[in-house]
């Protein structure tokens, strides 16, 4: 089968390269499935860069999520049969950048109908991310202040998309005229540009100088610095990821004396934590995804071969919406 295989750390493009190797066999609890649809997520660029908290051994075909059809079954495998249409993790070094790769069936879920391969690939990490985050971390309440930072990007849309569907008010912050249109179009009531506009001031004037109620920031350095300006009383900051390059920094004494809540989320814990709660998650989602207010948008389909370019792209800051491989 074709893969693409990362043989030494570096910039997706530099260390990626298309092979020839062989099909993966499932172990126990594995699924091996036929990749429909894999999405280029942050992780696989910082996988490639050596600096993910988890380095799995060289050479690995990176791609964490995906979707596709099952294949084969690895023993001890019940509840799952050849022919379904899963999305969820990869089991690495066989992730989904690949004709083929594995899945464990702790973290394989039904393929919601409503989604074409592409759009389903999308919806795992991102939707998920953004359910626990939203819900069961910030508690987020109808008629909040939502404020979303990277709101184009992969988390950040999905954090959109949800925070309309509770009912809040959605004040996403982008960087440039096309991601503009991008947040728009996924239903943001206030779109800034960062680059001409400051965020704390527009949400200063959203909110009659109340501030937001929670502020959804993937990014971290500078955004979350701002963001702490403009975050209500009582309003939570969700720490998300840092995509910016700068891990978030807390001064305490500042969350004391306006009394908000700093909130940390590693999604990747549920599934160990409570799994029970995942599968809930996924349940809530999918019915989202049938009633047409969560779906990923996809602004690039590509070919296997254009795969390290993308993903590349992605490194660089310059995509908008999801990136997704398709078979």
């Amino acid at each position: 089968m074709k893969a693409w295989r990362v043989h030494e750390l570096g910039e997706p493009l530099q260390v990626m390269g298309l092979a020839d190797v062989p099909v993966p066999q499932p172990g126990p609890g594995q699924l091996l499935v036929r990749v429909l649809g894999a999405a280029a997520n942050f992780p696989d660029v910082l996988m490639c860069r050596g600096l993910y908290q988890v380095k799995p051994p060289l050479p690995f075909t990176p791609g964490v999520e995906l979707c596709g059809e099952i294949v084969e079954l690895g023993d001890n495998v019940t509840g799952f049969a050849a022919g379904e249409r899963v999305i969820g993790l990869s089991v690495l070094p066989s992730g989904g950048f690949a004709e083929f790769a594995l899945m464990d069936t702790d973290t394989a879920f039904p393929a919601p109908g409503a989604l074409d391969d592409a759009e389903a690939a999308a919806f795992y990490i991102g939707y998920q991310t953004g359910w626990f985050a939203l819900h069961r971390r910030a508690q987020l309440q109808m008629g909040e202040t939502l404020l979303v930072h990277a709101a184009a990007g992969g988390v950040g849309s999905a954090a959109v998309q949800l925070g309309k569907a509770a009912g809040a008010v959605v004040i996403g912050v982008v960087g440039g005229p096309e991601k503009v249109k991008v947040a728009r179009s996924l239903g943001a009531d206030v779109v800034v540009d960062r680059h001409s506009e400051d965020f704390v001031e527009v949400v200063k004037q959203v909110t009659g100088g109340r501030g937001a109620n929670v502020v959804y920031d993937p990014v971290g350095g500078d955004a979350y610095q701002r963001s702490t300006k403009c975050v209500a009383f009582e309003g939570r900051i969700l720490v998300v990821g840092f995509a910016g390059g700068q891990i978030q920094s807390a001064a305490l004494n500042h969350a004391l004396v306006k009394n908000y809540s700093i909130v940390g989320l590693h999604w990747g814990l549920y599934a160990k934590k409570d799994p029970r709660m995942v599968r809930h998650c996924h349940d809530e989602l999918s019915r989202l995804a049938t009633a047409g207010a969560a779906k990923p948008l996809i602004s690039e389909r590509l070919a296997i071969d254009d795969v390290a370019d993308g993903l590349q792209r992605l490194a660089n800051g310059a995509t908008v919406g999801r990136v997704t491989f398709v078979s």
